[in-house]
């Protein structure tokens, strides 16, 4: 009997740390209210305001459920919606959400910024990605932010009100593979090599690339910057096999690996 119990419990352990590869979430299956997370793995960090009401993310909604970031009496402070745990990123995927402001709130502004974290209880490890997207209007636009290679296991919307009582709304949380048909078109046309004296990265390509980020094998950031005259300076790398997420001026990324001798 014992057994049986320990077994039971080693398998629940292991699904309640599984680490997801997609995510496909409407928010429908959450328990509505203001006062409700943690739940199905995904978790808040909210700021303290000066005097009540006290921000709140909120399952609001019925049968189609939504999220709403209530910033109560704080002004332009930071919430943050943070997803269950994933598979550390190869930089092959991109996250995509449906946001707008709420109708209704005392201001008309705010923004949204995705990043990724790896300890979901210290938001001092959120480190963004790409820039921010400001919000000015209660119609939902579709954001899509490609998530590169990191040793984060955290995705995280945060989002932040420019006046109290002005609320934003997520929902339709996606997770999955970034290659679209033009992003496989960027692909296609996109080589690197390495110069011969190893002290940097050439590009050939159809598209005006724009910027890079350079992990080694274990998912750390090892450099980053701007590709200029289709070149990107590595010298303060040191020889290893290094992962490269390269950006278009359109904002398509792909991923592709070298070696630095």
């Amino acid at each position: 009997m014992k057994a049986k119990l320990f077994l039971a419990a080693s398998l629940f352990a292991v699904v309640a740390n599984a680490q997801l590869t997609t995510i496909n979430e409407t928010f429908d299956g959450f328990l509505a209210g203001n006062n409700t997370f943690p739940q199905n793995g995904w978790s808040i960090k909210l700021p303290v305001g000066p005097f009540p009401p006290q921000p709140m993310m909120i399952v609001f909604g019925e049968a189609n459920k939504y999220i709403q970031a209530y910033p109560g009496s704080t002004v332009a402070q930071p919430m943050y919606l943070i997803t269950p745990q994933i598979v550390a990123p190869a930089g092959d995927k991109a996250l995509s959400f449906d946001t707008s402001m709420e109708v209704g709130g005392l201001g008309t502004t705010g923004s949204v910024q995705v990043g990724i974290a790896t300890d979901p209880n210290d938001m001092a490890t959120f480190v963004a990605i790409g820039e921010k997207i400001d919000l000015s209007t209660t119609t939902l636009q579709n954001v899509k932010v490609n998530i590169p290679a990191s040793a984060g296991t955290y995705l995280v919307i945060r989002t932040t009100s420019n006046t109290m009582h002005t609320p934003i709304r997520i929902d339709n949380v996606k997770y999955d593979t970034n290659l679209a048909v033009n992003d496989s078109t960027f692909n296609n046309n996109l080589k690197l090599a390495v110069s011969s004296d190893n002290n940097s990265l050439r590009f050939t390509s159809n598209d005006q690339l724009t910027n890079a980020k350079v992990y080694s094998a274990a998912g750390q950031l090892a450099t980053e910057g701007k590709i200029t005259n289709n070149a990107l300076d590595i010298t303060r790398l040191k020889t290893g096999v290094y992962f490269i997420v390269i950006e278009n001026a359109n904002g398509q990324s792909v991923k592709s690996k070298f070696i630095k001798k």
